[in-house]
């Protein structure tokens, strides 16, 4: 499903990227901006962030890593 369509973003590049980023560095923190430069892309108008966002959540690879556990503890509480 297309999520940005001003940059041509799929929810499959969405889930590509966050895995992707997620088998380089198990530590790092996965934002929207990470995904944009891990797709060579920028955010133009910002229409698509609800659903950007949304998308990103669904992904398993997201979770917060074990080293941040105030973030950690934020991702519980939102579950």
């Amino acid at each position: 499903m297309m999520v940005c369509h001003c940059n041509g973003i799929s929810d499959r590049d969405i889930h590509a990227a966050i895995d992707w980023m997620r088998a380089a560095d198990t530590d790092t923190i996965i934002t929207p901006g990470k995904v944009y430069r891990a797709l060579g892309k920028r955010p133009d108008c910002g229409g698509c962030l609800p659903h950007f966002l949304a998308t990103m959540e669904r992904n398993v690879n997201l979770e917060v890593p074990a080293g941040v556990p105030i973030l950690r503890e934020q991702q519980r509480d939102r579950a």
